[in-house]
Formats: structure tokens, sequence, C-alpha cells
């Protein structure tokens, strides 16, 4: 009885990632935002190595770029305007 219920909500509801994916950009990409700037300022700020913050700070820009760009979905669109750059 209980393989019937279960076969009848699959078919009813396709599974998805949605919602997993919903989660996980409104928790855990925010929170591992927060850890990075607390490491930052940790790291370097209490040193007063600046330049050596700067650099990491420099890292983590890009990295916030291609996490913007993996979730936007906007990649085939700045790749088509790169490739644009180079072939005229």
């Amino acid at each position: 009885m209980t393989t019937l219920t279960v076969v009848t909500l699959a078919q009813e509801q396709p599974i998805t990632t949605g919602g997993l994916r919903d989660w996980l950009v409104d928790n855990i990409i925010p929170l591992l935002l927060l850890a990075v700037a607390v490491l930052l300022l940790w790291l370097g700020g209490g040193k007063g190595d600046n330049a050596g913050v700067m650099r990491r700070v420099g890292g983590v820009v890009i990295a916030l770029a291609v996490i913007g760009l993996a979730l936007s979905g906007a990649g085939v669109e700045v790749g088509t305007w790169l490739s644009s750059l180079f072939t005229g």
C-alpha cells in the first residue's frame, strides 16, 4: 500500500532540485561570504598587512563574479561578448 502512495505522489509532482538550489543560494552563499570576510579581517587586519588583504579581496571579487555568472545564467552572453572582442 505504501508503494502505491509513493508512486502516485511522484507522478503528480515531478521531483526537481529547485528547492535545494534556492536554499543553497539563500543560506549557504551568504554564510560563506560572511566567513570569508571575517577571515580576511582576522588574518590581515590584525597584522597591518593591508597589501596582503587587498590581494585576497581581489581573489574574492573574482570568485564572486564567477558565482554571479553561474547563478544568473548569463554565462553564454558573457562568453559571446568576450569572443566578439577577439574575432571582431
